[in-house]
This record gives structure tokens, C-alpha cells and sequence, in this order.
């Protein structure tokens, strides 16, 4: 039972009162061609090798083409920079045939030497390693033959090679810059030349990022000519925005502002199953690939009988039913139900189900007895006290650390809620400051990815670069699991192997997957006509595993011929709601969370 204090209840009356009533301004008209977005999350970096974030490798997404990428229809591999590939018989050597006569947007050639130059650099530069380093882990030599052909060995076979998630990027741009944490790498003259289906033009941090249509993009030119990337530190007002015809496509939506949006004038909403899991992660004594320990975690979590008592009294039926109002799926593994052939549904029994006596009584017999106050002790002295990290931005995290605070303290433990802001949790989390940690990630068609955040070899350095872990796991029987499904290319076989590696993961409860949020999107369909989505027909239109839902972005009839960028950072009026939200966020979060207190995760990364 979720205890809800006055004083929060009192926050949350405030913070609604002041989130409606700056809204009531005119509609302003859509300013043509261009495709403005609402972003809610975060973005860490413009560089694609170190970003993390989730917006900001869908800002790779549209700046960078791909080797291959999963195709709109089905997620099924489809060409990119290659247009065709092949395999040697032992499956060691790949060769990719590069399309022809492909141009950086400063009119460069695009060969194989910059593909080449892509994954060599991520094989000998730690730090290049730190979005994507999964995919070359296996690699043993990258080699340009020609400028029309690439040729890849692997150690082994490797059952990926198809779905490489990573940006190619222009040799002649990134070969001289010899650190890649150096900040000028997140700038216009670095990032600025691209090859997907939109170039970066401008960026400035926390409120916009802006591209202009590549028109000589090698599908053809987009339909508009410019999107705009509109950041909103607060979801309501995102809201506000699209229904004042401000922004043309939102995501992230609440189930209860999806709800008030149907048959809103001008406006379609969409939903559509999730690529991502949300789950709550424990600091289970994390350390760095180096096995050195890392960060402030509480070692009482060092104790897996402690962890199977917490994981007992997390309820993710609750969270899908009162938190996401039916909009998504139970968690089990690291697999969402989207992906079903790699789905993991444990047995009768695998896992524990909610129980707040039997999570008690465990804890009684692991020596975690309740003082006087309620409250448990460790062995050997202290209160069982945690901290529960979480993003300020984003309501799911909110009401989630509301019930994950009563289920705890029903059971004598002790949740201190810190939701801070994407950037923060990110750093929190990379650098092993945390007890417990709402986080989650969006996965690919493949299951490797999801897999690969678990293994050892993705644990960062002492600087939280050269990997992208998700819980710091690292666990040899996991470990032969992952491997052995690497080089499966049995399908069944391959997808039985991805199973037993998620329940290998959930035994050892470092963590607890929550939930699949359903995609709750809608967009203003008096300005835009028609998305392309993915997988089809009823799939997301942004966040996708791909560029299709921008690059298939029509305008409405009669919009088209209007003129597109007004220079102001997404119409006269944009500006102004993205101050208007940040005002009523700085009294959200001062006169509501604080107030409250006294009541990441990651970031959503990719």
C-alpha cells in the first residue's frame, strides 16, 4: 500500500495549479516545413561515440548513415551505407559492398576507409569504445580493400554482423582529433558533417538542436526541410506546446495525457508496443572492468538473500496497472515482449512473485531483524537505509519511487527518493553512486545489445568511459551464455541461448525489470499527413531503431509550400513555452519534489 503524505499531495494540487495556468496563450500557426519534436530526455553528447543518452544517439540516427540498420517494415536487416554483404564459409570473414558514390554533406567522398576508420578506431581507442564498443569486441582486423569494399574478421563467428548499431562517421573530419573526450567534439565543425537523411546545423545545450533536410541524401531528400529538436524539462508543457500548434510530435506521454489528447482537434495519437524495459537496479557492489570497486553504494546490497528480500516486495503488476494505466507489459527479462522470439517468460516459479510477509520473513531470517522503531538493522550494525536515485523529468519515476518507498518501508527498509536530472542520474549511475536506481533501456531487434549492457567487458573505466553497462554485471556463467548465443546462428537454438542468459541475469537479482511501456506518441495531423513507422503498420514514430518516422515525416496538403526555419529556435512562440515550462518546472521541482522530499539510472539510454 503506497502511503501518500498531505504535504505531497499538497506539492502535487501546487504544481498542477501553476502547470495549467500559463497556457492559455493563442495558438500560433505551424511555420512550414519544418518538423519540430518535442524532447523530454536529456542529451550527453553530439559525438556518437560517446553518446549514451537516448535522444542523443537518435540525433546520431539522423546525422550519420549506418553500415545496415533494421528496415522500417519488419526491423529485418536493410541496406545502408552497404548495399550488399556476404560471409565466408567458417562465417569469419565479412565483406560489405559500400554503395557508390555516396557524399559527406561537405561534398567529401564517403568509401570504405571511413567505415574502416570507424570500427579501427573503436578497436584501438578506448573511449570510442564507450556507446557502442559491444558490436567490435570480437573483431579482429577492419580493413578497406577499396573504396567500394570492406572487409571484417572476427575472432569468431559472430551472429551480428548484420546489426551493427553504429554511425559511420568521416575519416577526414574525426582522423586528426586525438581526444575523443576533447569538448570540440560535440561542436557544428565536427559534428556537422553527416551522411544520413538530416545534418546537424545547431546546437545549444538544454533547448534545441537543429538539422536542415540533406538533399542529397541517397534515398532521395526528406519531404521537409528542417527539424527542430525543442527540449522541454517538463512534460506538461510539451503538451501545452502541441496543442497550441508549437510542436508538431510528441512522445513520452503519460497514459493520462495520451487519454486527454484523443480527439483533440488537429491531433492523432498512436500507440504501439515498446522497445524498452524500465527496471529498478541495485548497486550490488559495482566495480570497473578493471574489477576495481567503484562509487558509494550501500554493501548491505552486497547480500543476494537482501536482494531477493527487496526484489520480493516490488510489485511490477502494480506499476503496470497503476502507473502506466494498462499502457504496457509486465517485466520479466531484458527482452521486451516486442522481441518474442527472444522474449523470456520464466517458468511457474522462476520467479518470486510480490509478497510483502514472505519478502519480510526472508529478511528476518537473513538476520535483518526490525528495531524498535521499525525500522531493520544490517548484521553488524546500522539501519537499513537506501537511497533511490530516479529522473526528475519523467512522472513514471516519480509515482514508481512512491511505491517502491511503501512497499519498503511496510517491510522495515528505508527509501530516501533523489530523482534528479538526466545528465545527473547518468553520472550517477556511471560512477557507482547509488543504492538502488530507476533505469532502463531501449533495445534493438537483435537481442545482442540488450544482452552485451550485462558482460563484463562493458563495465566502464575509473572515468566511466570504454563501456555501456547497465547493472555492472559481470558473472561467468552469464558470461558463457552470452558468448554461446553470439555465435549461434541457429535461430532456435540462438534464441533459447538468449533466454537462459536473461533468467542466469534475474537469479542474481541485480536487478528487477518492471515493465514494457507501450509507445504513447501524437503528433499535429493538420501539419503532418502521415509518419512512417516502425515496424509497420503499427509501430513508434520516433525513437525507432532507425530514421523512418523523420525521414518519412509528409506535410499535411496546403503545408508543404510554406516556409520552413524561422531562425528562432522553433516558431516566435517556442522560445517562450520552452521558458514557460522551465519556470514551472523550477517550482514543480522547488515547491513540489522538495516539499515531497521531506518525502537514474541511467537516463534513458540507449
Amino acid at each position: 500500500m503506497v502511503r501518500i503524505s498531505g504535504r505531497r499531495l499538497g506539492a502535487a494540487v501546487l504544481a498542477g495549479m501553476l502547470a495549467a495556468a500559463p497556457f492559455a496563450a493563442p495558438a500560433q500557426a505551424q511555420q512550414g516545413k519544418t518538423l519540430r519534436v518535442a524532447l523530454l530526455t536529456g542529451i550527453d553528447h553530439l559525438n556518437p561515440f560517446t553518446a549514451e543518452l537516448l535522444a542523443a544517439t537518435q540525433v546520431g540516427r539522423l546525422n550519420y548513415e549506418f553500415l545496415t540498420l533494421p528496415s522500417a517494415e519488419n526491423a529485418q536487416p536493410t541496406g545502408g551505407i552497404a548495399e550488399s554483404w556476404s560471409a565466408s564459409d567458417d562465417k569469419l570473414t565479412w565483406t560489405y559492398k559500400i554503395r557508390p558514390n555516396m557524399k559527406w554533406s561537405d561534398g567529401k567522398p564517403l568509401t570504405a576507409k571511413d567505415a574502416a576508420f570507424t570500427f579501427t578506431k573503436m578497436l584501438t581507442d578506448a573511449t570510442a569504445r564507450t556507446a557502442n564498443g559491444s558490436y567490435v569486441t570480437n573483431f579482429d582486423t577492419v580493413t578497406a580493400a577499396d573504396d567500394a569494399t570492406l572487409v571484417i574478421k572476427t575472432k569468431t563467428p559472430q551472429a551480428t554482423m548484420t546489426a551493427l548499431d553504429v554511425p559511420i562517421v568521416p575519416e577526414h573530419i574525426w582522423a586528426p582529433i586525438a581526444d575523443l573526450k576533447d569538448p570540440k567534439t560535440d561542436t557544428m565543425d565536427v559534428v556537422g558533417v553527416g551522411s544520413g537523411p538530416y545534418v546537424l546545423t545547431e546546437y545549444k545545450p538544454n533547448e534545441f538542436v537543429k538539422f536542415k533536410a540533406n538533399k542529397d541524401y541517397w534515398r532521395g531528400a526528406p519531404k521537409v526541410d528542417s527539424v527542430q529538436l525543442l527540449k522541454f524539462s517538463d512534460a506538461e508543457a510539451a503538451v501545452n506546446a502541441l496543442k497550441q500548434n508549437e510542436v508538431d510530435v510528441i512522445n513520452r506521454l503519460t497514459p493520462t495525457q495520451f487519454d486527454a489528447l484523443k480527439g483533440q482537434p488537429g491531433i492523432t495519437t498512436s500507440e504501439a508496443p515498446g522497445r524498452r524495459y524500465n527496471e529498478i537496479s541495485f548497486n550490488h557492489g559495482v566495480t570497473t572492468v578493471d574489477n576495481k570497486p567503484l562509487g558509494n553504494g550501500n554493501p548491505a546490497l552486497k547480500d543476494i538473500k537482501l536482494r531477493k528480500a527487496l526484489a520480493q516486495a516490488i510489485d511490477p503488476q502494480t506499476i503496470v496497472d497503476r502507473v502506466m494505466a494498462g499502457h504496457g507489459k509486465v517485466g520479466t527479462g531484458v527482452v521486451p515482449t516486442a522481441y518474442s522470439t527472444y522474449h523470456w517468460q520464466p517458468a511457474a516459479g522462476e520467479l518470486a512473485k510480490f509478497d510483502l510477509a514472505a519478502a519480510g520473513a526472508a529478511l528476518d531470517a537473513a538476520g535483518y531483524a526490525k528495531g524498535p522503531d521499525g525500522v531493520r538493522t544490517v548484521p553488524g550494525g546500522g539501519k537499513l537505509e537506501l537511497r533511490l536515485a530516479g529522473h526528475s523529468s519523467r512522472p513514471f519515476d516519480q509515482r514508481t519511487a512512491e511505491y517502491i518507498k511503501g512497499w519498503f518501508k511496510d517491510i522495515g527498509v528505508t527509501i530516501t527518493p533523489e530523482l534528479v536530472s538526466d545528465e545527473e542520474l547518468n553520472d550517477r549511475t556511471s560512477a557507482g553512486n547509488y543504492d538502488l536506481a530507476i533505469s532502463g533501456y531501449s533495445t534493438s531487434p537483435d537481442p545482442d545489445y540488450a544482452l552485451s549492457l550485462q558482460t563484463c567487458a562493458q563495465r566502464p573505466n575509473a572515468e566511466g568511459k570504454g563501456g555501456s553497462t547497465d547493472n555492472f554485471f559481470c558473472d561467468a556463467e552469464y558470461e558463457e551464455l552470452y558468448k554461446q548465443q553470439l555465435v549461434e546462428f541457429d535461430p532456435a537454438k540462438r534464441a533459447d541461448l538468449v533466454k537462459k542468459a536473461q533468467a542466469r541475469l534475474a537469479s542474481q537479482v541485480v536487478n528487477v525489470v518492471l515493465d514494457y511501456d507501450n509507445v504513447l506518441e501524437a503528433y499535429r495531423s493538420d501539419n503532418f499527413s502521415s509518419f512512417t513507422k516502425q515496424p509497420q503498420p503499427e509501430g513508434a514514430i520516433l525513437e525507432q531503431m532507425g530514421y523512418w518516422g523523420y525521414y518519412g515525416a509528409t506535410p499535411a496538403s496546403g503545408q508543404a509550400a510554406s516556409s520552413g526555419d524561422n531562425g528562432s529556435g522553433g516558431g516566435s512562440n517556442t522560445g517562450l513555452w520552452i521558458g514557460i515550462g522551465a519556470v514551472v518546472l523550477i517550482v514543480l521541482v522547488g515547491g513540489g519534489v522538495i516539499l515531497a522530499k521531506r518525502g537514474k539510472s541511467a537516463d534513458d539510454r540507449e
